[in-house]
């Protein structure tokens, strides 16, 4: 079985965030991983991690304002300022945690926007930001998120994001697949983890429809786990789910 990740922007949020990190290392996960670690101390979170002996898988750059529905800053031409003052923030938060990966979020298309600036400035800023992150011996990754759930999400295929990762031309960019938005955008995950393994830096999960815990829903994950394991991923696998009820009470899918 792969190692699996808790996202603590999902998963036992019955506590306080900082009260998450023994609950998911009572539940038996060796690492964790959030939208940010921008609103906490990064000691305070450095300390979670090390009285709990978790590692910090992922956590995202600034994705703007959050509250009213931002979704990063990275196809963004007016915004590029803000994304490149991002860069240091999260090698700085990754030290602390002794994070390697760094997730990095499109963002929304503003409307009537010209496809291929945004697509210009989104290469531009990704190569920026994996030039600044190697030397920090850091990994970016990027994330296509599904149009059903994100409408208007710039990057939303896998396809794409391939294409992407080619153009940028860095070789510490990865992509995150996230199984629940890429079963919505194209089904076919078996297909996809096979053609994209060497590219892929980081995996997250929920079922569909409805994004709970494993069991739910449509997708069979024990042979997709399978697959994972028997193609050599190394990397960490992150429970990014809604649970149905009480978190602990949804751990049914894990080992």
């Amino acid at each position: 079985m792969p190692r699996f990740s808790a996202n603590l922007g999902f998963l036992f949020t019955e506590h306080p965030f900082l009260d998450r990190f023994a609950a998911a290392a009572r539940a038996g996960f060796g690492a964790v991983e959030f939208p940010d670690p921008y609103g906490h101390p990064p000691g305070a979170i450095a300390s979670r991690l090390e009285e709990h002996a978790l590692e910090c898988a992922l956590f995202n750059l600034p994705l703007g304002d959050r509250a009213h529905g931002e979704r990063g800053l990275a196809c963004l031409p007016d915004r590029v300022a803000e994304f490149r003052a991002g860069v240091p923030l999260a090698i700085a938060a990754a030290r602390e945690l002794r994070c390697m990966r760094i997730n990095c979020m499109a963002g929304l298309a503003p409307a009537g926007a010209d496809p291929a600036a945004l697509r210009a400035t989104l290469v531009d800023n990704v190569r920026f930001a994996a030039r600044q992150f190697r030397q920090a011996n850091l990994i970016l990754c990027l994330e296509a998120l599904s149009t059903v759930e994100c409408p208007g999400f710039f990057l939303d295929g896998s396809r794409q994001a391939a294409d992407l990762i080619r153009d940028v031309g860095e070789d510490n960019v990865r992509f995150q697949l996230d199984l629940y938005h890429m079963q919505l955008m194209e089904g076919d995950l078996a297909a996809t983890i096979e053609r994209l393994l060497p590219h892929i830096g980081h995996v997250q999960f929920a079922d569909v429809p409805g994004r709970h815990e494993p069991g739910t829903g449509q997708i069979d994950f024990p042979p997709l786990f399978a697959l994972l394991d028997r193609l050599g991923y190394q990397g960490w696998v992150g429970a990014e789910y809604r649970p149905s009820r009480r978190t602990e009470d949804t751990l049914a899918w894990k080992p």
